[in-house]
């Protein structure tokens, strides 16, 4: 038994699910970090459109969490991540940089982000792949872990904006 058996005997929507957050994930260093206009940055960025669109679609097939149907909260980041892909690659080909760049921070930070730390709650495929057995302690490690990485990038911006390093 390994650790991935539970996204082995998941259904496809899900492996493809993980597959392409890991994708989206992976190219995240390329499409925000990279310098703008070059040839890098464009393609992949496309891809990671492609990908994102391809992660919010495949969610519709996933019910773990329904409330309404087949539906459930998870359901309306998958519709803000489609909305906002439209409107950042729309403000892009406008020339619109600076909106461009706060709908692509926007997925990044609420679509993959918040999404992914949701894919850890307990009893989740993702749970119980990284936390075998501890879903619930291991949901709140990572909850802290979180919070203090972000604590400490703001901490570090501050510094620098103030000319401290």
């Amino acid at each position: 038994m390994t650790i991935f058996d539970p996204l082995f005997n998941a259904s496809f929507a899900v492996q493809l699910h993980v597959v392409g957050a890991m994708l989206a994930i992976v190219l995240l260093p390329l499409t925000l970090w990279r310098g703008r206009h070059d040839r890098v940055h464009r393609v992949a960025g496309y891809v990671w459109v492609l990908v994102m669109a391809l992660v919010a679609l495949s969610s519709f097939f996933i019910n773990g969490l329904a409330l309404v149907r087949p539906f459930g909260p998870i359901h309306l980041i998958s519709i803000y991540v489609l909305w906002g892909l439209v409107a950042g690659v729309r403000a892009a080909i406008k020339g619109k940089t600076r909106t461009h760049q706060d709908h692509m921070r926007g997925l990044a930070f609420g679509g993959l982000g918040v999404a992914g730390l949701l894919s850890f709650l307990p009893d989740r495929i993702m749970n119980r792949m990284a936390f075998a057995g501890h879903g619930t302690e291991g949901f709140w490690a990572l909850v802290v872990l979180v919070l203090l990485v972000l604590a400490g990038s703001k901490l570090i911006r501050g510094r620098a904006n103030r000319g401290v390093v």
